[in-house]
């Protein structure tokens, strides 16, 4: 068998077919990491962002990185914790996204005292069959604004536990499940403490995200005040239309499952969780299901961007609102000022991102 000279060997282009030949070149970009190619449809994901946004963007100016982390806790199946003062749209915000998804909503004031039963539900006598039935509670909606969520005492908020991280309700030995989707939004006032008790650790630890609002940019109050100054009564909100159903959110939430990550970025999240605990900063560090929550919101934010694979900055963007809420500092810490944030980022840029 005659051997063939590298040096001489014909040109490739010679074997490619001519349909190709046409094709531009993808020129190489320099030191930027390929992570995968979209093989994955992403359209229905970004169809149904850009339409929730059009909605809410029709009466709620600015909060984009608030409303961006609650599409991601929905198609991630996860609970969102929103902290901030009063008048700072968390609420409406809250029921504005109810009003774009064309599935129950029910809404519950905490106050301190409220009982399990006020939340779950009771086993009441009826004189009619002369048998036990059991009444649901507002829990069993699809999609449930537990408002002030810090005003209610601690038996109160243990009946939330199972609830939150089973999706079902056992009463008298009997299980009830909840229907899909099943999304629980929490609000609380970080400012006043008066008639308020402190979350349990169990519980904080059941939100996906602890999302911490701020007063808006001057520029967006002004827009604020130009878009309601004819509309004292808000009827702005009666134009926010249902623009998704539960099977859109079923086939969304499946799409972001298939969203490919990297060994290489699974062993960054762990790195980053493991940090915590191991930190001469905190005293309690997180948990594994954080974890696993970095992991399902890095694939939704991938997915909301586009993406059909996790890159280093969608682990970095969702680290924080993911174990703010997990982790406590140590009190020499919070008495030189220290907050969650400064020890998170600490973390983030000391662990080496991987190439």
């Amino acid at each position: 068998m005659e051997e063939k000279n590298i040096n001489e060997e014909s040109n490739f282009g010679e074997i490619i077919p001519p349909s190709f030949n046409d094709m531009p070149e993808v020129p190489a970009v320099p030191n930027v990491p390929t992570w995968g190619r979209n093989a994955l449809d992403l359209t229905k994901i970004h169809n149904s962002v850009e339409a929730v946004r059009n909605e809410l963007q029709k009466v709620i100016i600015g909060q984009s990185e608030m409303i961006e982390l609650l599409l991601a806790g929905i198609f991630s199946g996860g609970h969102v914790l929103i902290e901030g003062v009063p008048g700072i749209a968390k609420t409406l915000t809250a029921k504005l996204l109810a009003k774009t998804l064309s599935v129950d909503f029910n809404r519950i004031q905490f106050t301190p005292d409220l009982m399990p039963s006020d939340v779950i539900g009771t086993t009441v006598f009826n004189l009619n069959t002369s048998a036990f039935s059991f009444n649901k509670g507002p829990i069993f909606s699809n999609i449930v604004l537990i408002d002030e969520i810090n005003r209610a005492p601690a038996k109160t908020q243990a009946a939330l536990f199972e609830v939150m991280e089973e999706q079902q309700v056992t009463v008298d030995g009997t299980t009830h499940q909840l229907t899909f989707p099943f999304f629980v939004i929490a609000t609380q006032n970080p400012i006043e403490q008066e008639g308020t008790y402190k979350l349990p650790e169990a519980q904080l630890d059941r939100f996906l995200f602890k999302i911490n609002l701020t007063y808006p940019e001057l520029e967006e109050e002004k827009a604020i005040l130009r878009r309601f100054k004819s509309d004292f009564r808000q009827k702005q909100t009666q134009e926010v239309q249902a623009v998704l159903k539960a099977a859109d959110i079923k086939e969304c939430q499946s799409l972001v499952e298939q969203v490919h990550i990297k060994d290489e970025l699974l062993d960054y999240i762990a790195d980053i969780v493991h940090h915590t605990r191991n930190n001469g900063d905190l005293f309690l560090g997180a948990s594994p299901r954080a974890s696993l929550s970095i992991l399902k919101t890095a694939k939704a934010v991938a997915a909301m961007n586009g993406r059909d694979f996790v890159t280093p900055d969608d682990i970095q963007f969702v680290a924080y609102p993911v174990l703010n809420h997990r982790i406590i500092l140590t009190p020499e810490r919070e008495m030189e000022g220290f907050d969650a944030r400064d020890v998170i980022d600490a973390i983030v840029k000391k662990l080496e991102v991987p190439r």
